[in-house]
């Protein structure tokens, strides 16, 4: 170990033309998109996972239109990414040993999902890479973006990528290689939900000024192989209800696709209240409804993660145009809740950000706010798709599931048919985090152990995530005050970051278990999976989510 210095080599730099953070479906979009309008434009797009597709989690059903316009020749190639279309869509609302099939009559058009396709975003987005690569952008796996290049203005006029090689302490191992400056005229961020670059950029430029805040919910994602007798290509069923309660809002989807897989899922919306609820559990109880076990019983369990994603819509988007660069993507918010689909806007939005940019770069300008660009999104497709479902999470928040739920239905119906919402435009009271109860103002929720066959626990989760972080690097989960977890979360909450992370990252130890004296908060950042969660919820507000060593993290295949 080489003994920590406050004095690191220079950084190298590189210039570019424009700078994408984020290699996920808005970012590689933007990229191709632009080098369609202007091939002369050169482009970087860096990524913190280890290869394309790593970091990249979803359902996946995908609305095809902006892909469509985006590479119209898709369908037509041999390694097309997406191959099982939707055939059938399935709606139930679930009690403990039951429930009830919702008439597909009576859901809005905008909930039909015929025409659109069951698959990997992950393998989507290898397949983006390697059409914005032919076409000459330079994509750099394993960076992760860790700081902001300011100019004499205040305008973004860069990224740093993190240094590798350091060692717990923060010193330099032998191994150490100093991060790079990539210098450009824009630089554009698609981070996904939550990004780290993307909360001090909102922050500093106070660009959700005048917003709502922004809501998230906790998806988490099992991929199994099943038996070929029950599997049903092309089927999309989703439910809401049970196991959670009335008060509590979130739902599952079920998605066959491809040769006997399917991907099973469960979104818990983060404004729940209850401290002792843990999403991983509730996802877990879940798959024991008759309904679902039937369907995965004898099957096999084959990959795992978990994300947050966006839920607050058009009312928490924030301003996109900042001096030097943009928000795309779910860095953006752009997640359509009731479809439970942000790819497609993600998509939109990078060429919407594109188009932009190639116009201000044509134009010779530099390092400007893009505001064209946040003023055209409302009346493009991404507004239009996000407009008429504006009012779904406030009335979910405010009604519970059943009401909230047919509340919103009935909103989207007067949308379609008369082209005005029943209730104007609703706004979120509070961050999500705000929204927990004291311990002792809840009944505890007890879980059952896991059978190791429907159900299971979370380290053998992690296990299936191919999640790797180098052992002697610094923590990147960073306690603003060390002291908090230990003596305001744990008597006021009973310390929930032990329950609602999905990875068993966050554990209170005690010196005598017996008698539960002298607890200790420990961090166990090697099983991090980049979900957010503890970022969004904790309390406090006391976890900050950063970048660990490039390439660190899960590895998702097929998700």
């Amino acid at each position: 170990m080489i003994e920590k210095t406050s004095s690191f080599p220079p950084r190298e730099s590189m210039d570019f033309d424009v700078v994408i953070v984020g290699a996920g479906p808005a970012g590689l979009a933007c990229a191709i998109r632009l080098k369609q309008l202007a091939p002369e434009v050169s482009i970087v797009v860096v990524e913190k996972g280890a290869e394309l597709g790593a970091h990249i989690l979803s359902g996946a059903v995908i609305d095809p239109g902006p892909l469509d316009a985006l590479l119209p020749q898709w369908r037509a190639d041999e390694d097309r990414p997406l191959r099982t279309e939707v055939r059938e869509d399935r709606f139930h609302l679930l009690w403990p040993s039951g429930g009830m099939s919702l008439p597909n009559v009576l859901m809005p058009r905008l909930m039909n999902n015929h025409g659109n396709f069951i698959g990997s975003l992950g393998n989507l987005v290898r397949y983006l890479g390697a059409k914005a690569e032919a076409l000459g952008v330079d994509i750099y796996p394993g960076f992760a973006a860790t700081e902001l290049l300011y100019g004499d203005k205040g305008e973004i006029v860069g990224i740093a990528t993190g240094d590798m090689g350091l060692g717990r302490d923060g010193g330099m191992k032998p191994n150490f290689s100093r991060g790079m400056e990539l210098r450009s005229k824009y630089c554009l961020f698609a981070e996904g939900a939550r990004g780290s670059l993307a909360k001090e950029l909102i922050a500093r430029y106070r660009l959700d000024e005048g917003r709502d805040p922004q809501k998230y919910g906790l998806g988490l994602k099992e991929l199994w192989e099943i038996a070929p007798e029950r599997h049903q290509p092309g089927l999309v069923q989703h439910t809401f209800g049970w196991p959670l309660d009335d008060k509590t809002g979130g739902g599952s989807f079920l998605y066959h696709f491809d040769a006997n897989l399917v991907s099973v899922g469960f979104v818990v919306h983060l404004d729940y209240a209850n401290p002792t609820l843990s999403p991983f559990e509730e996802f877990q109880r879940f798959k024991t409804h008759p309904r679902i076990a039937a369907v995965l019983e004898g099957g096999r369990r084959i990959a795992y993660g978990a994300r947050v994603i966006t839920e607050g819509g058009v009312q928490s988007v924030p301003k996109l145009s900042f001096p030097g660069g943009a928000l795309m993507g779910c860095s953006a918010g752009f997640v359509n809740l009731p479809r439970i689909k942000g790819s497609h806007n993600a998509i939109a939005s990078g060429m919407l950000a594109a188009e932009h940019v190639a116009r201000a770069l044509a134009a010779g300008r530099a390092n400007d706010a893009l505001d064209d660009y946040d003023a055209a999104w409302r009346g493009a497709s991404v507004g239009r798709d996000l407009i008429p479902v504006r009012n779904a999470k406030p009335l979910w928040s405010r009604y519970g599931t059943r009401l909230g739920v047919a509340l919103a239905g009935l909103d989207m119906w007067a949308q379609q048919l008369f082209g005005a919402s029943l209730f104007g435009t609703l706004h979120h009271r509070k961050p999500d985090h705000a929204s927990l109860k004291r311990r002792a103002e809840v009944t505890p929720i007890a879980y059952p152990k896991p059978d190791g066959k429907l159900t299971f626990d979370r380290l053998s989760s992690v296990f299936l995530s191919s999640t790797h972080h180098e052992d002697d690097q610094p923590v990147h989960l960073h306690l603003q005050d060390a002291s908090i977890p230990i003596a305001t979360n744990l008597p006021d909450y009973g310390e929930p970051a032990r329950l609602y992370c999905p990875a068993a990252v966050y554990e209170v130890v005690y010196a005598d278990e017996v008698t539960k004296k002298d607890p200790r908060f420990v961090i166990n950042a090697g099983n991090c999976i980049h979900c957010k969660c503890c970022d969004v919820k904790d309390p406090a507000q006391n976890i900050n989510w950063v970048p660990p060593e490039g390439g660190g993290g899960p590895n998702y295949r097929n998700m």
